[in-house]
């Protein structure tokens, strides 16, 4: 091989290398980042259109639940006067009560208290004393969990009064739900 031929394919190559070496180290890497980037974000967009559709067609189900939570929420008007308080009071003392009955569970005590934690509902929460035993308080506790009514246990506190266990106390933190209603006029 003569000598310019020579020169002129080892500055061809080094060229090669150099502009290859360039092209690994500061070309690929921003364009395989951004692929990924990409990839991910398609992918993430697929999951969403995925939920989407799932969404819509379940949608006669979730309007069905929350046409039924609606209904069992306690019924309070977006204006919050003191009579539908306390008709929506007097709603969940009458459930206490009927569960306590069915039960055989008896009451001892009973401290409802209203409270304002968001705009769009109020929460009654009502401190239930009750005693009996053991099969009264458990079917007391098995009825408002499985009650239509739109209400939380907080707490319950399960404690014995003789040395066989037989007479029971029990108190439970119960919340009501009241989703205050939009006026139509």
């Amino acid at each position: 091989m003569k000598i310019k031929n020579r020169q002129d394919f080892l500055v061809v190559l080094t060229l090669s290398v150099v502009v290859l070496y360039v092209a690994v180290s500061f070309i690929f890497p921003p364009i395989f980042g951004w692929w990924s980037d990409r990839q991910k974000q398609i992918r993430t967009l697929r999951d969403q259109v995925r939920d989407g559709h799932q969404m819509i067609r379940r949608e006669p189900a979730i309007r069905s639940h929350w046409d039924e939570m609606q209904a069992n929420a306690l019924p309070v008007s977006a204006q919050g006067a003191v009579q539908q308080l306390q008709g929506a009071e007097q709603k969940l003392l009458k459930a206490v009560d009927r569960w306590s009955h069915d039960s055989g569970a008896e009451i001892t005590s009973i401290m409802p208290q209203w409270k304002s934690e968001g705009t769009n509902y109020l929460t009654l929460d009502c401190r239930v004393e009750t005693a009996g035993d053991l099969n009264a308080l458990s079917k007391f506790l098995y009825d408002i969990e499985k009650g239509p009514m739109m209400v939380r246990l907080d707490s319950v506190e399960l404690s014995s009064h003789d040395v066989g266990g037989q007479q029971m106390t029990l108190g439970v933190e119960i919340n009501g739900l009241a989703l205050l209603q939009k006026d139509k006029k």
